[in-house]
């Protein structure tokens, strides 16, 4: 018989398969000092090497797409833990992508096709470096829509039309520090043998309903697969609106385990919060994922054409 959805909060009976939850980095067996200079370099070559100011992006290398995952130099600035993710993609033209990017990002495609995720969420134990995690402001829910781009260096990343979450502080900061585009919105979620999900964003209209769990053997994604374009992103954008500055974020974490979605409910309402094209039918493509812990990276500024100059680092 189907559960209905709290009210309110979480229910934290786990489904079986969360404890395929993967470790962090810290937890993985220290590089030899020959993987450190394999990493270094590969680095070095992906991430410190600049293009000429102006030059037209080139599409990322299969090289590229896996040099990404690579752990960034420097310390992170944030921890998290990303829980029981409903991915949802719909493939849609590229124009219908491209007119809402800021300068400097291009659309990143997989056979010539751009692709529109929506993706509810448990944002868990978020807290900054060296900080514990606080009760009633590290643990929420999110339902971000998103797509995939890369910029001037051939970065593979994602771009977020929105990013809906309970929690105001943390929509707040999230607008502020990290120039994303947090909104508010009434959350409620329930664990159990399906996830059940529900979202309304303020002063949108219509709910937005899921009912998930996972289906068959775990599994990662393969290099140059499509669930592989679409789940292994390692590196979010985020632009400062006026100022017409482009920021890139790095993430690290584990490759995400991931199975079949079996569903019951399906939205694509989000999507249609922001005005963008209507995403019809049923998402082409679903999975889902218990989770992985995660790094967040200092956000560094990425140049292009006449963009303003400032300081790599975000402050």
């Amino acid at each position: 018989m189907r559960r209905g959805i709290l009210s309110e909060g979480f229910h934290d009976t786990k489904p079986s398969y969360q404890s395929a939850l993967v470790h962090s980095h810290s937890s993985q067996t220290p590089k030899s000092p020959y993987e450190k200079a394999v990493t270094y370099r590969a680095e070095t070559a992906f991430c410190r090497a600049r293009q000429p100011v102006g030059t037209v992006a080139t599409k990322p290398s299969a090289e590229q797409r896996l040099s990404v995952r690579n752990r960034p130099r420097g310390a992170p600035v944030m921890h998290q833990r990303w829980e029981d993710l409903l991915f949802l993609h719909w493939a849609v033209p590229v124009q219908s992508v491209r007119e809402h990017l800021p300068p400097g990002l291009e659309v990143d495609t997989y056979n010539g096709t751009a692709w529109v995720g929506v993706v509810p969420f448990f944002m868990r134990g978020v807290r900054p470096r060296l900080l514990p995690s606080v009760p009633g402001l590290s643990n929420f829910l999110e339902l971000n829509v998103r797509t995939y781009v890369y910029d001037t260096e051939g970065i593979p990343g994602v771009w977020f039309f929105s990013l809906d979450a309970n929690n105001r502080v943390a929509c707040s900061l999230g607008r502020k520090l990290f120039n994303l585009n947090y909104r508010d919105a009434t959350m409620a979620a329930r664990r159990g043998e399906w996830v059940d999900f529900k979202a309304r964003r303020t002063g949108a209209s219509g709910s937005a309903i899921f009912r998930y769990r996972p289906a068959g053997k775990a599994r990662t994604a393969q290099p140059g697969s499509l669930e592989y374009f679409l789940t292994e992103r390692y590196a979010l954008y985020a632009s400062s609106g006026a100022t017409r500055r482009l920021w890139r974020g790095r993430v690290h974490h584990p490759p995400y385990q991931i199975f079949d979605a079996d569903t019951e409910h399906v939205s694509a309402m989000p999507a249609e919060w922001n005005s963008q094209h209507r995403l019809s039918g049923p998402p082409q493509h679903a999975c889902v994922s218990p989770g992985v812990r995660v790094d967040i990276f200092r956000l560094q500024q990425v140049r292009y054409g006449d963009a303003p100059t400032q300081p790599d680092n975000y402050e």
